[in-house]
């Protein structure tokens, strides 16, 4: 019987610990998904771009296979539209709602969570493996993006599912398993483009290096799995580019209508690099967007309690990890785990540091995986060796470190919970005390890791707490709210997610009616058009088309800078009355399509519940200049 054979058939007297490990891993996932789900429905509508995209995609099959934002497939999203699928499946079974959407998307939070613990479990047992799974769910960005409806949250479950099977492919150079981690990361394409592509080298590296078998049948192994990626991720983006362009969607974002520029441009070369195109030049920040590039950025005061409380400890750990199987076979499963792990945060830490476009900090969820399992299994490897001495001094100094930064982290919420410092700096403390004194006490192994386990977690917990009771929109960020100290201006002031008493911008959109008053709502409601309205820009467009459940045309696109429809096409769209309103944007919007002028010189506007709208079903008449 080999050995992984043995380890799937334990013996008689392990039952219980077996019975131990299942009642602890239920515990943990019922624990994420109370977390996850629990009051999911106070964030409505989240983001609302894809909300109302959701929306459209559950009135018109069209627009479902498109990703198109309206359900007269004017423009598809400004992403491919897998997890946009994953959501309007839902809603057409259980009905278009919040709870509908954000529901699947937090079960995939589930999902990833005891994907992180399979994958762990196999190389250093289950206790690693509960701890690998408790830093994924309780990682304050995880927290926040596995209960909002952007794509991050599937294109990091089909990661980790991709790192899950490489790790199953690796123990027997099975070629099954890599094709299916090549199938899942072409998924992830479909579901956040180039961002799922990010881990490739770190699951490559680790398949090369430790596969049972000969290093040619690795490589063409690899490229099998490399042809899997482009058949998973191409049909659709065949398709699209195939199909007759005046008989679909325009491709938001892009330029030239075209899946392949969106990818490689706007949501590639132009996300590293900033390309002002599309708004995505470097420097953004506050409301989301993290501080300026660097090998800093993922400690910096935006970024660093969402995601690298650990960040630390798992890097120590993987030093020492690989220190420590230097020597073992070239197919040692811990090093192979360790390598893949440890590529994964680096790559995606260094990539993520140096993003000069649109960097939202939430998009670091996919860095928490890597971090999650270097702790469990760096951790485990550790802790075997806790009788020698250096193992012990090796052990005091990582948690040492953890205290430190999270004090340090906790420092920059100064309001929040202030007594919690204290309490991670005395837990810490008692664990260096523990871990090198070493008393002669029966129990001294179970309160080491019980006040190891504090100093970890102890902060997070309370991040992720607070990020799940608290309602998140656009440009979201996890956790307590940031004191950023001196600032060169007002950029970096956090949003006011959902405060009734402020009655502008994003946030008073989500008082009763999404901040509409009844009057305006009722007009979009009653235009009997194939759109109730249009105005410029998505965002513009994706309240109304929520408060109303109507389809507003969005023009230009996200930021208002695409070229659809065109003034000639919308011209159409009004002969066929198609179109009842135009809702005057806001102004950073107003004059960036031609249409809005054209709409102003030829059509008489008026204020209807608060909003001006001009009725486009009258003939035109030529307005006199301001």
């Amino acid at each position: 019987m080999t050995a992984v054979a043995a380890e799937r058939v334990p013996r008689v007297g392990a039952m219980p610990q077996v019975r131990r490990d299942r009642l602890a891993l239920g515990v943990l996932l019922a624990a994420t998904a109370a977390l996850y789900v629990s009051d999911v429905g106070a964030s409505r509508y989240s983001n609302t771009y894809y909300s109302a995209a959701v929306w459209s995609m559950t009135h018109n099959w069209k627009a479902f296979f498109f990703g198109s934002f309206d359900i007269g497939n004017v423009a598809t999203t400004d992403k491919t539209p897998a997890s946009l699928w994953l959501m309007a499946l839902s809603s057409r079974i259980f009905g278009f709602s919040p709870w509908s959407m954000l529901v699947p998307i937090a079960l995939t939070g589930v999902a990833t969570v005891a994907l992180v613990y399979a994958a762990v479990r196999r190389v250093s047992g289950p206790n690693a493996a509960l701890l690998a799974g408790a830093v994924m769910a309780l990682t304050p960005v995880a927290v926040l993006m596995f209960r909002m409806n952007n794509p991050d949250a599937l294109a990091t479950l089909l990661m980790v599912g991709a790192a899950y099977a490489t790790i199953r492919a690796i123990e027997s150079a099975s070629t099954r398993w890599l094709l299916l981690a090549g199938l899942l990361l072409g998924i992830g394409f479909l579901t956040k483009m180039g961002q799922a592509f990010i881990v490739v080298p770190a699951l490559a590296l680790a398949y090369l290096v430790a596969a049972p078998t000969t290093v040619w049948r690795r490589i063409g192994q690899l490229l099998a799995s490399g042809v899997a990626i482009v058949v998973a991720a191409g049909w659709w983006v065949a398709i699209v580019e195939l199909w007759p362009t005046d008989d679909r969607p325009y491709i938001g974002a892009s330029q030239k209508n075209s899946v392949l520029e969106l990818a490689l441009n706007y949501n590639g070369v132009g996300r590293l690099v900033g390309d002002d195109k599309h708004g995505t030049t470097g420097g953004m920040r506050g409301g989301g967007f993290a501080s300026s590039p660097g090998i800093g950025r993922m400690f910096s005061n935006e970024v660093g309690s969402q995601v690298a409380w650990l960040l630390p400890a798992a890097l120590i750990l993987l030093l020492i990890g690989l220190w420590l199987t230097r020597r073992a076979p070239r197919t040692d499963r811990v090093r192979a785990s360790l390598l893949l792990w440890g590529v994964w945060t680096l790559v995606t830490g260094v990539v993520l540091s140096y993003v000069a476009g649109d960097f939202h900090s939430y998009i670091t969820v996919t860095l928490v995986p890597g971090i999650a399992a270097l702790v469990g299994i760096g951790g485990h490897e550790l802790w075997k060796r806790r009788a020698t001495q250096k193992g012990r001094i090796a052990l005091a100094v990582t948690v040492a470190v953890t205290a430190a930064w999270a004090v340090v982290l906790l420092e920059r919420s100064p309001d929040f919970l202030p007594w919690l410092r204290w309490l991670v700096a005395l837990a810490g403390a008692l664990t260096v005390v523990a871990l090198l004194a070493k008393p002669a006490v029966r129990r001294w192994g179970a309160i080491t890791i019980t006040l190891a386990t504090l100093t970890a977690l102890l902060a997070p917990l309370a991040y992720a707490i607070d990020t799940a009771v608290t309602p998140h929109a656009e440009k979201p960020s996890a956790g307590p709210k940031v004191d950023y100290g001196t600032k060169d201006d007002d950029s970096d002031e956090q949003p006011a997610d959902f405060d009734p008493s402020a009655p502008s911008g994003t946030e008073a959109l989500f008082t009763p009616l999404l901040g509409f008053q009844p009057q305006f709502v009722t007009a979009l409601q009653q235009a009997g058009t194939k759109w109730s309205a249009a105005t410029v820009g998505c965002r513009d467009a994706a309240v109304p088309a929520l408060a109303s459940l109507t389809s507003v045309m969005c023009i230009a696109g996200f930021n208002g800078n695409d070229p659809a429809p065109t003034l000639k096409q919308f011209q159409s769209f009004i002969d066929a009355r198609q179109v009842h309103y135009f809702i005057l944007p806001e102004p950073s919007r107003r004059f960036k399509s031609p249409i809005t002028k054209w709409v102003q010189a030829n059509y008489p506007g008026s204020v209807v519940g608060g909003q001006m709208l001009y009725d486009l079903t009258r003939p035109p008449q030529p307005q006199p200049q301001a």
